[in-house]
């Protein structure tokens, strides 16, 4: 190994071999093996191989919220923005579970594993298109109301298109018939009349 040993190249050699031996039977010692270190030099960068799997589950989970915060700053209304940012949301997950399945099911049985990392991927969500809905509020396009609470609604409202536990259903034929069922009516929840 040249050169001195970096986070990143300590979590992509862990998603490698997480991906050849699996969650479970994937150790330290294999991840530092396949660097070419000690596992104690893998400790000095982490503490434990729960805080390793962490950083692995919050790096994948950053990959689906990132390209989203960008659609706040986008040009367009609210309800264009809000409808653009959760079939972002839908697309990233849906292709990361049709890309790569056996990936996709490790990822979320790690990200299972990591409940607080989830709580703030959850959150970081749900205050980003909070950020739109505010927007919308200010305008007066949406309805006068508690924004995050709206933001919430429509998070858990689309939940079945995005949620990894439902990735199953994403393959249905009529999904998206009943996305859009979903979508008319958080619409017209919205909407300022």
């Amino acid at each position: 190994m040249a050169g001195p040993l970096t986070r990143e190249q300590i979590l992509d050699t862990t998603e490698q071999v997480l991906r050849r031996f699996g969650l479970e039977k994937t150790s330290v010692v294999d991840v530092a093996r396949a660097i070419g270190v000690s596992h104690g030099t893998l400790y000095r960068h982490f503490p434990s191989k729960a805080a390793l799997k962490e950083a692995v589950a919050e790096r994948w989970l950053h990959e689906v919220s990132a390209p989203l915060a960008a659609i706040i700053q986008k040009d367009g209304s609210s309800l264009e923005k809000t409808r653009m940012w959760v079939e972002k949301l839908i697309d990233i997950k849906q292709s990361k579970a049709s890309e790569d399945p056996e990936l996709f099911a490790m990822y979320n049985a790690l990200a299972e594993e990591s409940v607080e990392s989830i709580g703030k991927h959850i959150n970081e969500l749900i205050s980003q298109l909070t950020k739109i809905v505010e927007q919308g509020i200010q305008t007066g396009e949406f309805q006068k109301g508690e924004a995050r609470q709206q933001a919430s609604a429509i998070f858990y409202a689309t939940a079945r298109f995005h949620h990894p536990a439902l990735a199953k259903e994403w393959e249905t034929p009529s999904i998206k018939n009943e996305f859009e069922q979903v979508w008319n009516l958080l619409e017209s929840g919205l909407v300022k009349k």
